[in-house]
């Protein structure tokens, strides 16, 4: 969990022969052509894939700009925040749901809380800023994979890219392949639909905050969901009853809670 940045306060004959001179010449150019090519590939082709900088946004567990409701009781491990509405946006959550400190911009909202307008100001503008980063990687490994459906499908670690909405009934895995420092990042146009009691599993060294879903719609995890990675969502986020999240929820506009379980990566 990060800290505040601050404290409160010309073409031959057709008779032509090359020399060997000739060929040696052409076979080099040759060469530089094909070294050209080469290094004109997709950056990703020749270094990994780089992870989503959250900046000061990976100091919370939810961050959002229109408020976080709760049907009680969730247990939530991170630091919460909206802005810029007002702390009031922040309904139905008792202190002792969260393990972590809640962060509001005026006096309103639950016991407890701290009043840290300028913190918020910079933790959702990040936010913004990952969102836009995930959004226009460039050069997917997949695009359109399963058009949409990735139901039991095992994903190794990439750029993945649809325009249309993505969807998982009961489960997926995502494998890393003995790569502990694997990345996923997964720009979903429309929106993400996790079925109930649906599973994400990890294998293979796979680790939650390095796996980031850049949804351009609206984000629903069904009822008794596991659910892991970073959420970049450019609108809601809902968890429905008894619904977990290892990662962090970071909407653009709400987040919705029904005794859910959220905790944040390691």
């Amino acid at each position: 969990m990060k800290n505040p940045p601050f404290s409160f306060s010309e073409s031959p004959g057709p008779n032509h022969q090359p020399s060997a001179k000739g060929l040696t010449v052409g076979r080099a150019m040759m060469g530089g052509l094909l070294a050209l090519f080469c290094s004109a590939t997709p950056a990703q082709a020749q270094q990994a894939l780089a992870p989503v900088d959250l900046g000061w946004a990976g100091s919370f567990a939810i961050l959002t700009k229109t408020g976080i409701t709760n049907v009680p009781t969730s247990a939530i491990t991170g630091n919460i925040g909206t802005s810029p509405i007002t702390g009031a946006a922040i309904a139905g959550l008792d202190p002792v749901e969260i393990t972590g400190t809640i962060y509001t911009v005026n006096a309103a909202g639950p016991a407890g809380r701290v009043v840290y307008p300028s913190f918020l100001t910079l933790a959702v503008g990040d936010m913004e800023a990952a969102f836009r980063d995930a959004a226009g990687r460039l050069f997917p490994d997949v695009i359109e994979l399963g058009a949409g459906n990735i139901h039991g499908m095992r994903i190794a670690p990439g750029l993945y890219k649809w325009g249309t909405p993505v969807l998982f009934n009961t489960g997926i895995t995502l494998d890393a392949r003995g790569d502990a420092n694997a990345v996923w990042i997964f720009q979903i146009g429309q929106g993400l639909t996790v079925g109930n009691g649906a599973i994400v599993t990890l294998t293979g060294g796979a680790q939650a905050k390095n796996i980031f879903w850049q949804v351009g719609g609206e984000t629903n995890l069904g009822t008794t969901a596991q659910f892991k990675g970073i959420i970049l969502c450019a609108t809601a986020i809902a968890m429905k009853t008894g619904a977990t999240l290892e990662g962090r929820a970071l909407a653009q506009t709400a987040v919705t809670l029904q005794m859910n379980a959220v905790t944040e990566p390691k």
